[in-house]
């Protein structure tokens, strides 16, 4: 079993930024891991933000496109960041990290969510 633990996210005023972090621990050293950061903002369904392959491709929500940075560690392929630039009210909602571990089945996980709020 893959687990999920997000983390980075915290109360910043309009322009500032925040870097978020998703770490999958367990049985993921075999078979492929793709990663993607959702949002839900209260009262709105829950949305994809980015999302970074196995092999490195990304991919961004309009909204966030030139401002978010998709991006694993270099040396921890079971890690991976959401760089957030130039943050403005709407972007404050719970990020969820979901990872998607592909060894012979696919599987995906989830985390519980890191809080991200943006005053104006």
């Amino acid at each position: 079993q893959v687990q999920v633990v997000e983390s980075g996210g915290g109360l910043v005023q309009a322009g500032e930024s925040l870097r978020l972090t998703c770490v999958a621990s367990g049985p993921t050293s075999t078979g492929t891991l793709s990663f993607k950061w959702h949002r839900q903002a209260p009262g709105k369904e829950r949305e994809l933000v980015a999302l970074i392959s196995d092999n490195g491709a990304t991919k961004y929500e309009d909204s966030v496109k030139g401002r978010f940075t998709i991006s694993r560690d270099d040396n921890a392929r079971n890690t991976v960041y959401l760089q957030m630039n130039s943050l403005t009210p709407d972007d404050t909602a719970v990020y969820y990290c979901n990872v998607l571990h592909y060894n012979l089945w696919l599987s995906e996980f989830w985390g519980q969510g890191t809080q991200v709020t943006v005053s104006s």
